[in-house]
């Protein structure tokens, strides 16, 4: 395991296009260049504490999974190869060498799509009160990390800091206009259902999942990360059991700990100790070893 975190690039001649929560995205040659740094977010906040290895597991996964996916939907993935790059971008091999990928400029839809096959998280708070996930009717007595009868769409607002908020189909559609709004829901689940399909067969569960979409050319293609620890719900099959939180492969032992320390979710953001680290760090490595068949 590579010994250095990255938690911030610096390409000096490369044009940067935005920088998020755990990515730093550059412009060269009408693409882009996605970079997954080592940060990791909570509570909506970046911690000053790298993760060794996440940002190439992040990269890593979502490329087995344009690949996996590529007869459901054309994506915005280009290469992950330093080589193949643009001959500017190769002195910074140490910065990028598994950890990027180069992609094609879309223009994103301004939506989060999400896929939901189990009750968590902020649907299993909606639930309890109302009996609705996103406006989306359940059966009563559903408990908390059940199966539902079958997945469900919820989109949400794409906020560039603090949460996203859950809307329902029909407000979507008032954002995308209605065929489109159908086009991506349908889409979102077929890829959640072939992807939760193939995760059951590695004994993995997908609970929830968000996509990304944009247009290329006028085609509707998937971008952004996709199936990673940091975009889903991953639980081991093995330690399932539904009525209450479950063990995953994602960042909850870190908002775990910072529960435990009682911090006040104001900035500024605590670091991490090294054990916490490098145990948010193994379940990356996990998820993406579990999930490929592959070591990192």
């Amino acid at each position: 395991m590579p010994d250095t975190v990255i938690l911030n690039t610096a390409l000096p001649g490369i044009e940067r296009h935005a920088q998020g929560k755990v990515r730093d995205v550059y412009r060269v040659d009408g693409q882009l260049l996605i970079v997954a740094t080592d940060r990791i977010s909570a509570f909506d906040y970046i911690l000053p504490t790298g993760i060794p290895d996440k940002g190439r597991v992040l990269t890593q996964l979502s490329i087995f999974w344009f690949n996996f996916l590529r007869d459901v939907t054309p994506t915005h993935f280009l290469t992950a190869n330093v080589d193949e790059y643009p001959a500017a971008l190769r002195q910074f091999r140490g910065q990028l060498e598994g950890r990027s990928m180069l992609v094609k400029r879309a223009q994103m839809v301004e939506v989060e799509c999400v896929a939901r096959g189990y009750l968590a998280g902020s649907g299993w708070k909606e639930y309890k009160a109302q009996g609705t996930v996103c406006g989306v009717p359940l059966p009563a007595g559903l408990h908390e990390s059940d199966r539902l009868p079958a997945p469900i769409f919820t989109p949400s607002t794409k906020a560039q800091s603090g949460h996203d908020e859950n809307i329902s189909f029909e407000a979507m559609c008032s954002l995308v206009d209605a065929e489109l709004g159908a086009r991506l829901r349908d889409l979102t689940l077929r890829i959640y259902s072939r992807a939760a399909a193939y995760a059951e067969t590695k004994g993995v569960i997908i609970a929830d999942t968000k996509f990304e979409f944009g247009f290329v050319d006028g085609e509707l293609v998937l971008g952004d990360e996709v199936l990673t620890p940091d975009s889903s719900r991953f639980w081991p099959a093995e330690t399932y059991r539904p009525g209450g939180p479950q063990l995953s492969y994602d960042k909850q032992y870190v908002r775990d700990y910072l529960e435990s320390i009682q911090w006040n979710k104001k900035p500024p953001a605590p670091p991490l100790p090294d054990d916490v680290a490098d145990k948010t760090s193994e379940k990356y490595r996990l998820a993406y070893r579990v999930l490929t068949g592959k070591e990192l």
